[in-house]
């Protein structure tokens, strides 16, 4: 129980952490649009509390049982993808029909669904375990669910978590034998794809104005967070000089940025590192393992998007920092997945 109960005070901890830091990112902003200067800190505190109860609940259900209802899970997370596109159920937030509102919260399906298809691809591949090598009978069906998911978050659109998935699954894909040749080949056609669509998706060009702003901002702090000391808490959380209310997305998409500027660059490096140690687990079956990794790497992969978003490497999306930036649907699925990990961990300990 050593092991799984650090894993729980090291989320806890950082879920916490990153209520204090997006309080500390945002409550300018919070005060000068909503009068409130804890209305984005409220936010996330009330999926915090209904994540940690998530993943409770989780963690005491056995995680085969995933595996019996993966279609049926893949399948809600099909129609809700649908029913976000439909005008008056969904609702248009920066661009992108992408929420379900509910009051002033929103939640994301394209969030659950990055989970239900991990969940449904697991159980393939265990399944498939003896013709997954064959890339017509093995391969092409569950691309062909990827790139349906993938469609439908393009429709919103959501270049950060389409992205996501795709890199998840083909991670997922490689892990269980298929031939790396064939991930060059798509890789080729991908990254054609790619640019394609950040050179279609307006969503991610900001106007000129704006982008010459901040991504003069990003350039000059992107070299700072390896070149200067930082502020630490002793400067004053809560007064840091630089702040304003260009930087809104602080909270969210650039609350990496925000975090280095007061801990150093090298506190944040540890931080990430030392909560992603608390993974290395043993799984008692395949599903299980693929399951794991599944759902560990797509954290990792999504937390290094976002700091490729916020150096400059790649195009500003939505993607939010795991379980550290604010985003009530990402906290509600990265803490799901924490629940079914020490679900499988607690049934190896058993086995």
């Amino acid at each position: 129980m050593k092991k799984e109960r650090v894993l729980v005070v090291s989320v806890v901890l950082i879920v916490l952490f990153g209520l204090i830091m997006i309080y500390s990112s945002s409550y300018i902003w919070a005060e000068y649009k909503f009068q409130d200067a804890f209305h984005y800190v409220k936010n996330q505190a009330i999926f915090a509390i209904i994540g940690f109860l998530l993943m409770h609940l989780m963690s005491k259900i056995d995680y085969h049982w995933y595996k019996e209802k993966s279609n049926m899970i893949l399948g809600i997370a099909i129609i809700l993808l649908i029913l976000v596109l439909i005008p008056g159920i969904g609702s248009v937030r920066n661009g992108a029909r992408s929420w379900f509102g509910i009051g002033p919260l929103g939640i994301q399906p394209s969030e659950a669904a990055k989970l239900a298809l991990i969940i449904f691809t697991s159980k393939y591949l265990e399944n498939s375990n003896k013709f997954i090598k064959n890339i017509k009978t093995g391969v092409l069906p569950i691309l062909a669910i990827l790139f349906l998911i993938f469609g439908l978050i393009m429709l919103q659109p959501d270049f950060g978590t389409g992205m996501i998935i795709v890199v998840s699954i083909l991670a997922m894909m490689l892990v269980a034998g298929v031939n790396w040749k064939f991930f060059l080949c798509l890789g080729g056609i991908g990254v054609v794809g790619i640019t394609a669509l950040i050179i279609q998706a307006p969503y991610l060009i900001f106007p000129k104005s704006l982008a010459r702003s901040i991504g003069n901002r990003v350039s000059n702090d992107s070299v700072s967070l390896c070149h200067r000391s930082g502020w630490t808490l002793r400067n004053g959380l809560f007064k840091f000089p630089s702040k304003t209310l260009l930087f809104t997305g602080t909270s969210n998409r650039f609350y990496f940025f925000h975090h280095c500027r007061r801990i150093r660059f090298h506190g944040c490096i540890d931080c990430r590192r030392s909560f992603c140690n608390h993974f290395n687990l043993s799984c008692p079956d395949k599903f299980g393992k693929y399951l794991s990794f599944g759902m560990i790497f797509q954290i990792i992969i999504q937390a290094i998007m976002n700091l490729m978003v916020v150096v400059g490497l790649i195009p500003v999306t939505g993607v939010t920092l795991p379980f550290l930036s604010y985003g009530g649907s990402s906290l509600l699925i990265s803490l799901a997945s924490m629940g079914i990990i020490l679900n499988i961990a607690k049934t190896d300990k058993k086995n």
